[in-house]
């Protein structure tokens, strides 16, 4: 079963901005265009990560984020913003997946 897996690290997610390409986050880990994880190492999760993979969920067509803590005690946050809730178009640009894993 695992070996069905097919997963990409530093995945680059753009950012719009007025209907303009700005940038791009990069996330950790997409895991078979369905869940992105986000790897920390700290002394535990605040706000502004739990706001980051929000934040990447939103600009893609994810809806799952997993966001995995490695500090003094290991901690995770499972993230779910559906893609009923998401704006269709932004900046006259719609949506897309962020990569196509074959």
């Amino acid at each position: 079963m695992l070996k069905d897996t097919k997963s990409i690290s530093k995945v680059a997610v753009p950012v719009w901005f007025r209907g303009q390409q700005v940038g791009a986050f990069v996330a950790d880990l997409l895991v078979n265009n369905l869940v992105i994880l986000e790897l920390k190492s700290c002394r535990s999760i605040i706000d502004a990560h739990l706001a980051q993979l929000l934040n990447y969920l939103k600009a893609t067509e994810v809806e799952i984020g997993l966001l995995l803590n490695f500090g003094p005690r290991p901690e995770f946050k499972r993230v779910v913003y559906g893609n009923d809730r998401k704006i269709p178009e932004i900046g006259g640009v719609y949506l897309r997946p962020i990569c196509f894993l074959s």
